[in-house]
């Protein structure tokens, strides 16, 4: 399993927000992450994602989020609110093909104070095959930041992807920021039947 762990920790996961003087041209800024899940009794899999923003204009990709063997497109519409209480939200519309099939609308937002962060993401994928395989996709996290460049928090999340015990899944995680990269391990259902998640990204 170590050898396996290297490429996901070179990875990492992160998010970088690029900040413009008044006035500028709106910039691009692009990221690409990893999550890699272990899994007790399936097999294991990466779910990678990547990311393109221009001032209020959202697209992203994603494989293996919905289903394994899937992949999916995304356009959305970036959205922010607030100072000292910030909002960051950006509704979405997807696109979903291979293992399953259909659209997707979703979102996914930041709501900070302090050192205190609230990021949610979630999509309901309507199946163009069977309408009674249609289903709700969410991940969830609460994090608190102790120090510069760390962070701690609780998760939450609503997969179809492999298989579990447990409609939500909760757990704990622990993060780590290395300038532009971020490395985050995730420990779901700590209790029974772990799943460990290590996510990884870039961003420029």
């Amino acid at each position: 399993m170590t050898a396996r762990l290297l490429p996901v920790l070179l990875l990492a996961s992160a998010r970088v927000a690029a900040q413009e003087p008044a006035g500028a041209a709106q910039q691009a800024s692009y990221a690409a992450s990893a999550s890699f899940y272990f899994l007790e009794d399936d097999e294991d899999y990466l779910q990678p994602t990547v990311a393109l923003d221009r001032d209020w204009l959202h697209v992203e990709a994603r494989y293996s989020y919905e289903d394994r063997d899937t992949a999916s497109a995304w356009i959305g519409i970036n959205l922010a609110a607030g100072d000292a209480l910030s909002l960051e939200f950006t509704p979405m519309l997807g696109v979903v093909a291979g293992g399953t099939k259909g659209i997707a609308p979703g979102f996914r937002g930041t709501l900070s104070w302090r050192s205190l962060a609230l990021y949610s993401e979630a999509e309901y994928v309507f199946d163009a095959d069977d309408s009674s395989e249609s289903f709700l996709y969410s991940w969830s996290e609460l994090t608190l930041a102790p120090a510069e460049h760390w962070r701690i928090g609780i998760v939450a999340q609503r997969t179809r992807v492999y298989e579990t015990d447990f409609d939500i899944q909760r757990g704990l995680l622990l993060g780590a920021s290395f300038s532009r990269l971020d490395v985050t391990a995730y420990v779901l259902n700590p209790d029974e039947s772990p799943t460990v998640v290590l996510a990884a990204a870039a961003g420029f």
